[in-house]
């Protein structure tokens, strides 16, 4: 019978694997990465799911590592808003949100495209806005890398408040046409917006969207980055995702709102998480360590701690204990991906200390070092776990990530999706129409008492 209980209703998305090392190519299950029909089954599946929306991550340019592109990268990413605005022609419901950088992209261009994107879709636009001060990357564009690291934020916020000036500038009765004159009036004024980074004069070209602006998604963990969410994201890509880490995350960063006059829920913290489905919880555990021996192989786990140590670790055992070296200062020995080892040695040090102590060598250190938060089990332990997270507020939910590519989420739907329906914590049918619909997030412009009332 359902759980009636009075519960905190679990957001689920759907990430479509891009730059990873957790896609299983070797599976003979897997398919592509550019065919339409790849990006067709996986967004169906999720709204079958009644998911709140599908999930495109961004790659501007191939990874290399030691001057070769790296193994695991994806060679032929379509363009980001070209899939999604496909995907509008074959969803009703789903969300369709797309990672896009502000750092390469210029105010007015994406106005229009996730305006357009909004419009296609009756309202289930997301935008991811990330940054980069990456000069290897800017390579590939006509500023380069002329970015300061300190700037991006800055940047961020200003293509933000930018793109927002546009969408705002036409009035919601803007549009008038009067057929016997054959007038068609755009009585929007013109847009000025002077900033750090942007001189912004002239007249927007589209009546307003469905939402106003897309959902805006951001996946920064710096302060800075914390700050940038809690002033104008709706939703966080978070990866804190184990229950103590994530308790603490979604509380620092639900207890900045305020400060914007922003209420608690007007925004959602989503990890990204991973899932291992069995018919017991031993056979669960089975599988799942076998999805992690192939994700990451020999070589990757040497590529990943090469990034660390700074040097050509190839002559090193995967299968051996780590290296007794210390680490350089070798930024460059991995391009085209975020460095997360801000401090090698110290980063080194920890490793060294964890394996010391738990026996583990390279590529068993790697594969526990690269986990993200996973759920392993039965359906119903694995739903069970998922709104246990959800209901002490270590996430108003999950990015899920699955390991195959387009099949990787079929089984959670028809498995998981049902026990936490049986919980009381997940919809049995969309309500609503627009991705802010289904997040419960409002329109930055509506009051919380017009929120509440509504």
């Amino acid at each position: 019978m359902p759980n009636n209980k009075v519960c905190k209703q679990i957001h689920l998305a759907a990430h479509f694997p891009g730059v990873n090392s957790t896609t299983v190519w070797s599976d003979p299950r897997s398919g592509s990465q550019i065919e339409f029909d790849s990006f067709v089954h996986l967004a169906r599946t999720a709204e079958r799911g009644l998911f709140d929306f599908f999930f495109l991550a961004e790659g501007l340019r191939l990874r290399e590592h030691r001057g070769r592109i790296f193994d695991l990268d994806v060679v032929g990413r379509p363009d980001t808003f070209t899939v999604l605005n496909a995907l509008a022609g074959v969803t009703t419901r789903l969300g369709l949100a797309g990672t896009i950088n502000t750092t390469f992209n210029e105010p007015f261009e994406l106005a229009k495209q996730f305006a357009t994107l909004d419009h296609l879709s009756g309202g289930r636009a997301g935008w991811n806005a990330v940054t980069s001060s990456d000069a290897f990357t800017g390579e590939n564009f006509r500023r380069g890398g002329y970015l300061e690291h300190a700037k991006r934020y800055t940047r961020a916020a200003e293509v933000v408040d930018a793109t927002r000036a546009l969408w705002d500038s036409w009035p919601a009765d803007a549009l008038v046409i009067d057929r016997e004159r054959g007038v068609f009036a755009h009585p929007a004024p013109t847009v000025r917006f002077d900033s750090d980074q942007f001189a912004i004069e002239g007249r927007y070209v589209l009546p307003r969207s469905p939402q106003g602006y897309p959902v805006q998604l951001q996946a920064g963990d710096s302060d800075e980055g914390r700050e940038f969410a809690a002033a104008k994201a709706d939703a966080v890509f978070s990866r804190h995702g184990e229950l103590a880490d994530g308790q603490q995350f979604y509380a620092d960063v639900k207890a900045r709102l305020a400060k914007y006059g922003r209420a608690r829920d007007d925004l959602k913290i989503l990890p990204a998480a991973t899932f291992v489905l069995g018919d017991s919880a031993a056979d669960a555990e089975e599988h799942a360590r076998h999805i992690r021996l192939q994700q990451v192989g020999p070589q990757t786990a040497l590529a990943f701690l090469e990034q660390v140590w700074g040097r050509d670790l190839s002559g090193y055992d995967p299968d051996g204990p780590l290296p007794d070296v210390d680490p350089v200062d070798n930024v460059s020995i991995t391009r085209g991906r975020v460095r997360h080892a801000k401090d090698p040695v110290a980063v080194a040090r920890e490793w060294r200390e964890r394996a010391e102590a738990e026996n583990l060598s390279i590529r068993e250190l790697i594969i526990e070092v690269t986990a993200r938060q996973q759920f392993v089990g039965t359906p119903a332990q694995v739903a069970a776990e998922i709104d246990r997270y959800v209901q002490n507020d270590a996430a108003d939910g999950f990015i899920l990530v699955p390991h195959l590519t387009p099949g990787g989420l079929d089984d959670f739907v028809e498995k998981v999706v049902p026990e936490l329906q049986e919980r009381g914590s997940f919809r049995t049918e969309y309500t609503g129409t627009t991705l802010r619909e289904h997040l419960g997030v409002r329109h930055p412009h509506q009051s919380s008492e017009g929120a509440r009332a509504s």
